[in-house]
């Protein structure tokens, strides 16, 4: 289920951000990549563990660089930050260990981030 819900907000509002045309401004994907990222330190937060907000901030941080340099310079690695952040949330929990992400947190994010790639992937190829 929570694939699924990941995936149907994704187009979703990808296909209303197209309607509306919130995506033609370079800026619209680097500031989901960034907000998405930053789930995962709100949840450290709530968790309470000092440890884990540093991991997370640091992760958060690099998927931040990322979107960033791909605003200023190419989308095509806003595109490649949604897609590994989606790898991201399948190790997650292998990864860094967070008692406050609800158990169906990674395979949402993971649908939700993949889709959102692909999407952006779609107007980058149609624009060339």
């Amino acid at each position: 289920m929570a694939y699924s819900i990941g995936l149907v907000l994704a187009l979703g509002s990808s296909a209303l951000a197209s309607a509306v045309g919130l995506d033609r401004d370079r800026a619209y994907y680097p500031v989901v990549m960034v907000v998405i990222a930053s789930y995962y330190v709100l949840f450290a937060v709530m968790g309470g563990s000092t440890h884990t907000l540093i991991l997370e901030s640091v992760v958060m941080g690099a998927f931040a660089c990322v979107a960033l340099l791909g605003f200023r310079f190419n989308l095509w690695l806003v595109a490649i930050a949604l897609a590994t952040h989606g790898i991201f949330d399948w190790f997650h929990g292998q990864l860094i260990r967070s008692s406050a992400v609800p158990e169906s947190w990674p395979a949402f994010c993971l649908s939700f981030d993949v889709a959102a790639a692909v999407y952006l992937t779609g107007l980058l190829r149609r624009v060339r």
